[in-house]
């Protein structure tokens, strides 16, 4: 019995009956603290700092790994293309002693040209990508429920796998705050389609109007393999794993996800190694790995992990067998166009 199955209620033991019941009442003093947060904010009661140039918030309602690292390196890139200085601000969830995390290095190694400051004060972290990088855009990531620094755009990312984090707030769900959160959501973006049903996709549109704006654009995409990536700069054709025994390595929101990438690029996974989000991976961690490894011999050709896991581990090989890391980027399914709208609207207050 994981916290997963019950949150979600796969589980219907009496146990897990007995801890989903203990999860809502532990919920209730947490949507009490974070709706009266919200409403101090939405009065106005609570002051909110002006970052002195255009903020795009790319956030979520709920926590794990709803896509977000592919429409940041998107928007990203998209603004760089039009020679605007760009900037990434962001919390710096679990990071390190230098001060970084697996985010913040997965982006560095996507966005060579785009500085990425982390600080639990995020508007600390707007005034230094503003005054010392000179910047003209800030991208603030994971910052839905960061209501202290203003900002002109809230993108607001759904997974079509887990939409609305079953219902409930944490810790008896994954909310972070109610789904009427939408109410202040700029744009929609429904992220992993291609995992969910046109029946499943329709539903969670029909939630999303229910809550936010009439105007709102709600825009489907889908996270797409590119290719493959050998530590610490070799590129490879996704054709090499079709057939390949592979093992699933990740420390990620969504590992399910993941896997089944692998699989739709022909690879067959034989088993997987899931570890908690952010983890840091240290020597126990690896050499339960390579051991791992040894034990299963010639059952399995190589790992893949993800982009995130490989920042990490930074190394081409483990316990003898080839690691490489599956690359995704974000591709959309409907029509972009009223999104780059809104960000052309948003940037045009800096030039």
């Amino acid at each position: 019995m994981t916290i997963q199955d019950i949150q979600s209620g796969t589980d219907r033991g009496v146990p897990a009956t007995i801890a989903r019941a203990g999860l809502t009442i532990a919920s209730w003093p947490y949507g009490l603290a974070i709706r009266h947060r919200n409403r101090s904010y939405d009065r106005g009661s609570r002051d909110v700092a002006q970052a002195g140039v255009p903020v795009i918030c790319i956030g979520n309602l709920t926590t794990g790994g709803t896509g977000k690292t592919p429409i940041v390196c998107h928007l990203a890139k998209w603004l760089r293309e039009k020679n605007i200085r760009v900037s990434i601000v962001s919390r710096g969830y679990r990071s390190n002693e230098s001060g970084t995390n697996d985010e913040a290095m997965e982006l560095a190694d996507r966005l060579p040209d785009v500085p990425h400051v982390q600080n639990v004060d995020r508007v600390e972290a707007a005034r230094i990508a503003v005054e010392e990088l000179e910047t003209e855009v800030i991208l603030m990531d994971d910052g839905f429920q960061h209501r202290r620094l203003h900002r002109d755009l809230d993108i607001v990312v759904i997974d079509a796998m887990c939409p609305f984090g079953y219902g409930s707030l944490l810790p008896r769900g994954l909310l972070r705050e109610p789904i009427s959160g939408l109410a202040r959501a700029s744009a929609v973006i429904i992220t992993r389609t291609d995992h969910a049903d046109e029946a499943s996709l329709q539903r969670i549109e029909s939630t999303i109007a229910t809550y936010a704006n009439a105007s709102v654009p709600v825009l489907r995409t889908q996270h797409a393999a590119s290719h493959l990536l050998t530590y610490p700069d070799q590129i490879t054709a996704l054709e090499t794993i079709a057939n390949k025994r592979v093992v699933a390595l990740s420390a990620i929101g969504n590992p399910k996800a993941f896997e089944d990438t692998l699989r739709a690029c022909g690879a067959t996974v034989t088993d997987q190694l899931r570890f908690p989000d952010h983890h840091d991976y240290a020597r126990e961690t690896v050499q339960k790995i390579q051991d791992f490894a040894r034990s299963q011999g010639s059952t399995f050709d190589q790992f893949l992990c993800t982009h995130k896991d490989l920042v990490k581990l930074k190394c081409d090989r483990i316990g003898g067998k080839p690691l490489s890391s599956l690359q995704i980027d974000m591709q959309f399914v409907s029509d972009p166009t009223k999104l780059y709208e809104l960000v052309s609207q948003c940037v045009q207050l800096s030039r």
